[in-house]
């Protein structure tokens, strides 16, 4: 650990090419569901690495590539890096700045400068400024204190959905003592944040046509006719509400059978993260005025952290655009997502969503279900976690320990395929992911450089 401080000044040093990097990076659009600018996002991770003295390839999958690489330092402890350089869409969105610019806003909100570009917060950022600190690690120490393994993926924005299909065919050769992903982990008011896991999740898609049950079917038709002739979009409403409650609990039958409440380690950890909680921040963070439940504290944390969710993503069918068209649409489609919690598993929740259809009389709806995966944890008293607590607090604030993060990421591949502990984290603050005028402030990218080093020499420390 003794490289540490000269590192941290190597950092301080060369951050305005770091930060010219960074930019370079995530001016570079790679919007996976729309196929954007993938391969040349893909070369541009796999020359990083090479950059790094390590070797890489570009692995072809059933969907975007999956980069692999391997840095060989002689070490011990091997750490795999997991990344992700497939961003979310843009389009319909108002941006204050061009959403690849890669531009720098001197005063953003009340953050001071940021960096203002899709992808800087939600993963490309954190990646970016991962590669910048293995290189300063590099030129201080003169190599790194783990060997290297990165599995780079171009599909986590759609479910991660080939990477499983990389990670059977990769598995021999992805051995490693635990896994690391990169994060802007600090909140607004820069107050550290650890989260041990993640929810697990499930796409779909659902269709109402015209049929045999009424509507028009093959094409929309003049809105009067809604006067004898039955709309699609009326029977999806319908057919939508009974799958929650008026508090958007979800109904559907046996959806909560396989939800583990929390053990007395999650409740051990919600005790102490409601002394530090700070409501107020979420709300602000996302712009909203109040919760949806009339809940504070530990209660809102457990429904929060420990619940699954049924989430509406969108709704089409119709006439949406500017100025009048009395219309009876002959199509309504909509896209959902479920979050899922220990124990459930995918396959129950799509099973439960089926004999739902059938319930209410919507067996007709066409039913597209998309890849999806399960829940991850870690426990607090990992090594793992422990290495990443001991990181954050070194920078002079204690971390505040969450059960997991209410988003998913593919995690299960890492825990449960390849029996590898995970951590999650870094300094650094970013916000608005999957939102117009994404950020990551400027001071957030040094400290982040900083913490991903120490995380390293905390990981190669480790005594198992």
């Amino acid at each position: 650990m003794e490289d540490l401080s000269r590192i941290d000044a190597h950092i301080d040093d060369n951050f305005d090419r770091h930060l010219d990097r960074v930019r370079t990076f995530v001016r570079q659009p790679s919007i996976s569901g729309e196929g954007v600018g993938m391969q040349e996002t893909a070369e541009l991770v796999a020359a990083s690495i090479k950059e790094l003295g390590g070797q890489s390839e570009i692995v072809p999958t059933s969907g975007w590539p999956v980069v692999y690489g391997e840095i060989d330092a002689g070490a011990p402890r091997t750490l795999l890096l997991y990344g992700m350089y497939d961003v979310q869409p843009v389009a319909g969105e108002d941006w204050i700045v061009p959403p690849f610019g890669g531009q720098i806003v001197d005063q953003f909100e009340d953050l001071g400068r940021c960096l203002v570009n899709r992808g800087i917060a939600n993963q490309k950022g954190p990646l970016a400024g991962a590669f910048n600190a293995l290189a300063s690690v590099k030129a201080v120490a003169g190599k790194l204190p783990v060997n290297l393994k990165f599995v780079v993926e171009g599909e986590e924005e759609l479910g991660s959905r080939h990477l499983p299909e990389f990670i059977t065919r990769y598995k021999d050769r992805l051995r490693a003592e635990g896994t690391y992903f990169p994060a802007f982990a600090q909140d607004r008011n820069g107050k550290p944040i650890i989260w041990l896991g993640v929810k697990g999740i499930v796409f779909f898609e659902l269709v109402c046509r015209g049929g045999n049950w009424g509507g028009p079917t093959t094409r929309g038709i003049h809105g009067s006719n809604n006067a004898w002739i039955a709309s699609p979009v009326w029977r999806m409403v319908h057919a939508l509400k009974t799958m929650v409650d008026e508090h958007e609990r979800i109904a559907i039958d046996g959806f909560y059978k396989s939800v583990a409440p929390p053990t007395d380690e999650d409740e051990k950890v919600l005790d102490q993260l409601e002394k530090t909680f700070e409501p107020d921040i979420v709300l602000k963070s996302n712009d909203v005025r109040r919760f949806k439940y009339n809940l504070r504290g530990t209660p809102l944390l457990r429904r929060f952290l420990f619940e699954p969710q049924l989430n509406i993503d969108g709704l089409a069918g119709g006439h949406y655009g500017a100025g009048t068209k009395t219309l009876l649409p002959h199509e309504v489609r909509v896209k959902m997502d479920v979050r899922l919690v220990p124990n459930m598993e995918p396959e129950e929740v799509r099973e439960r969503i089926k004999a739902h259809l059938r319930k209410i009389g919507c067996a007709d709806f066409e039913l597209h279900l998309e890849e999806g995966y399960p829940w991850a944890r870690m426990s607090p008293s990992a090594a793992i976690s422990q290495a990443m607590i001991r990181t954050m607090s070194a920078f002079g604030r204690e971390p505040e320990i969450w059960p997991n993060i209410a988003g998913s990421a593919p995690f299960y591949l890492f825990s449960r395929v390849l029996g590898q502990p995970f951590t999650i984290g870094g300094m650094g603050h970013g916000g608005r992911q999957h939102s117009p005028n994404e950020y990551a402030t400027v001071e957030g990218i040094r400290l982040f450089e900083k913490s991903a080093a120490r995380f390293l020499y905390e990981f190669a420390g480790i005594k198992e």
